[in-house]
């Protein structure tokens, strides 16, 4: 990177500085505001998929106390991992219509008190998900690892290869479900993770192409931005088009029963239709949107019906 950490650091401080100095009631920090840089919504919508690949590798026998590790240790190190990313967007949060009156941008909460939160967070989750096996702790790790430093601090300011390969970080909580079970990877951690991983990106693009604008003015090199709303819409194909087939191997695998399979093949059917629609569409940002809500209820019900329709032992 061109500039050296410590000149960020000033820029950062002296970007939140003056948003703080430009606010009238800019107020002190609640706990609402320590909650909200742990983005819950992204952790909520991360522990179904963790929930889901627990309860696949289980098969319906159920170890209560190790469900729990998981899930509170892997949503501990999300909401680490998106308190350190608040941490290192902070001066282009503020450039941001959607993201300047988060706490950081605003002033309330200052950056060295984050950062301590975000590391504290993330060193109690690593140990409660080592208390369930050393796999799913190095999982934690890596996804970790992945999301605040190779995406955020590096090629989310970078490149437009920063959507594909930060979907790493998000495929990991599905993974630390399924292994806090089996203590191994197999071909289940696989393709739950293949299943994460294809969803991601459009996803996320759907998002970006409703808020180009606001990521342009941002800087940041999103494929929206660098390459335009046509070549983003090919490169969503790209992943929906695969996402139905191997989503349908989980019954392949004897997973998950004759309802899911049918149904996963309609939701991704339905996904691929409507993106395909997209290159049609008069207005982009309209299509956008419900390509964008239409994804997070795809992976709410597919994940919902995967927990209902799994192959008992």
């Amino acid at each position: 990177m061109e500039k050296t950490w410590d000149a960020e650091q000033d820029v950062a401080q002296a970007a939140v500085t003056e948003s703080a100095a430009g606010s009238q009631s800019v107020g002190k920090a609640t706990w609402r505001d320590f909650v909200n840089l742990a983005k819950p919504g992204i952790i909520f919508s991360n522990l179904i998929t963790t929930f889901g690949g627990f309860w696949i590798a289980s098969k319906w026998d159920i170890n209560w106390l190790t469900l729990v590790i998981a899930m509170v240790g892997a949503a501990l190190v999300m909401g680490a991992g998106c308190v350190l990313n608040n941490y290192l967007d902070r001066d282009m949060d503020i450039k941001m219509e959607r993201t300047r009156k988060r706490a950081l941008p605003t002033g309330k909460v200052h950056p060295k008190t984050v950062l301590a939160y975000g590391i504290t967070l993330g060193v109690v989750g690593t140990a409660i998900l080592a208390t369930a096996n050393m796999l799913t702790a190095l999982l934690g790790l890596l996804g970790f690892f992945v999301y605040v430093w190779v995406y955020t601090a590096w090629l989310k300011r970078t490149s437009v290869w920063s959507t594909t390969i930060g979907a790493i970080s998000g495929a990991m909580p599905a993974v630390i479900g399924y292994a806090a079970v089996t203590e191994r990877l197999d071909m289940g951690a696989l393709l739950l993770f293949l299943i994460m991983f294809l969803w991601q990106p459009p996803h996320f693009w759907a998002l970006g192409i409703r808020r180009v604008e606001d990521y342009r003015a941002a800087g940041y090199p999103l494929l929206p931005v660098v390459r335009g709303i046509y070549q983003t819409k090919v490169s969503m194909m790209r992943y929906v088009i695969p996402l139905v087939p191997v989503s349908m191997l989980l019954y392949l695998y004897d997973y998950v029963g004759v309802f899911y399979l049918i149904s996963s093949a309609v939701l991704g059917l339905i996904w691929v239709v409507m993106c395909m629609a997209g290159f049609r569409a008069k207005d982009d940002e309209q299509w956008a949107k419900k390509v964008f809500l239409f994804s997070i209820n795809y992976l709410t019900l597919l994940f919902l019906i995967m927990v209902i329709d799994t192959v008992g032992q």
